[in-house]
């Protein structure tokens, strides 16, 4: 018993050695709540009798004695209950059984304190909790005011330029789903598939800066005409330069890079492979899609099935393999898109 002693003197516990025929001797301090569980026939002696009231320990201490009938080592514990006094103030405790020496030992421990200070734990860790997701509510709702803003933005510059090509309206939207669903696909996060997906229309932007001598001619350009087509690139990002908003700046590297190919070949800048940002080579694959398998000024569509054999025909060459590879794996999505935006008539 000194171990046990020597373990709990500062605690609010009660230790019990316990008879053969299962009455309870004190061995340490009294506390007035053990008459809500025990007798003490003799107020001269520390041998207490076990209360039926309380349905608790009642069942804790029938499972202990086949606990000590089998002499463990290892102690058996109750979980916490409550129990209320005379004057319904409601008390928490635990219980405890074990052996040592030989000798079966019961340990009731009130548990008030402690038990109060973990339920304040646990409050103040709901309250962070709560307060956290509150935040985090908060955070999302103003991400998607500023995601609708952008888009807002994104839309007005679009419509000031005015589809000056005759590329029609569909036409943008669906190069920013095709982009989305490419995004996806390669496993990108939300906030930058959002990103793309308005982004990626504004890859012409700089067609505003273009006349319509050029932009409206129904014939192939020359090569004087071409060259100053190729500026809308460099118009573009000047439009677009000079932000910190990261959807503008990915807009910005679309437009100045979508000409780019993955051999080096492109404009403006003649870059290769991996140099050329990602969301411009995603663009590129599905703009040169888009274009090729509807009607412009100056052509009649393509079917599909050219379409993407010059798609794969052309990886690693005009277009980042991964890219293409990553298109045709999610081809009937693509085909969805082209199929439900469709040109008004």
């Amino acid at each position: 018993m000194n171990t046990v002693h020597h373990a709990l003197k500062h605690m609010e516990v009660a230790v019990f050695s316990v008879s053969d025929n299962f009455t309870f001797v004190l061995e340490g301090p009294s506390f007035g709540w053990i008459k809500l569980f025990f007798l003490q026939p003799n107020i001269h002696e520390n041998i207490f009798i076990l209360k039926d009231n309380s349905p608790f320990l009642s069942d804790f201490i029938l499972n202990a004695k086949s606990f000590w009938r089998k002499s463990n080592h290892k102690p058996f514990k109750s979980g916490a209950w409550i129990e209320t006094d005379d004057s319904g103030c409601e008390l928490p405790f635990k219980a405890t059984a074990m052996t040592e020496e030989g000798q079966r030992i019961l340990i009731l421990n009130q548990i008030g304190d402690s038990y109060r200070r973990k339920l304040k734990m646990l409050q103040f860790g709901r309250e962070q909790l709560l307060y956290k997701e509150h935040l985090e509510t908060e955070v999302s709702k103003r991400t998607k005011l500023v995601r609708i803003r952008e888009e807002e933005v994104a839309n007005r510059l679009l419509a000031a330029s005015g589809y000056r090509d005759l590329e029609t309206g569909a036409h943008i939207k669906r190069i920013g789903l095709y982009s989305e669903a490419i995004a996806k696909a390669l496993g990108w996060a939300q906030s930058r598939v959002d990103d793309i997906r308005v982004a990626a229309p504004m890859h012409d932007v700089g067609k505003i800066g273009i006349s319509d001598s050029i932009l409206l001619k129904p014939d192939r350009l020359d090569k004087s005409d071409f060259e100053i087509m190729k500026s809308h690139t460099q118009l573009g990002a000047q439009i677009l330069q000079g932000t910190d908003i990261e959807m503008i700046e990915m807009a910005l590297n679309i437009a100045l890079y979508h000409h780019e190919k993955w051999d080096g070949s492109g404009y403006p800048k003649g870059l290769i492979g991996e140099d050329i940002p990602i969301e411009a080579r995603i663009v590129s694959v599905v703009d040169v899609y888009d274009a090729m398998v509807h009607k412009r000024i100056y052509k009649e569509a393509i079917s599909e099935d050219e379409t993407l054999h010059y798609i794969r025909s052309a990886s690693n060459t005009h277009f980042d393999p991964t890219i293409v590879k990553t298109f045709f794996s999610i081809i009937k999505e693509i085909r969805e898109i082209k199929n439900r935006v469709c040109e008004k008539p």
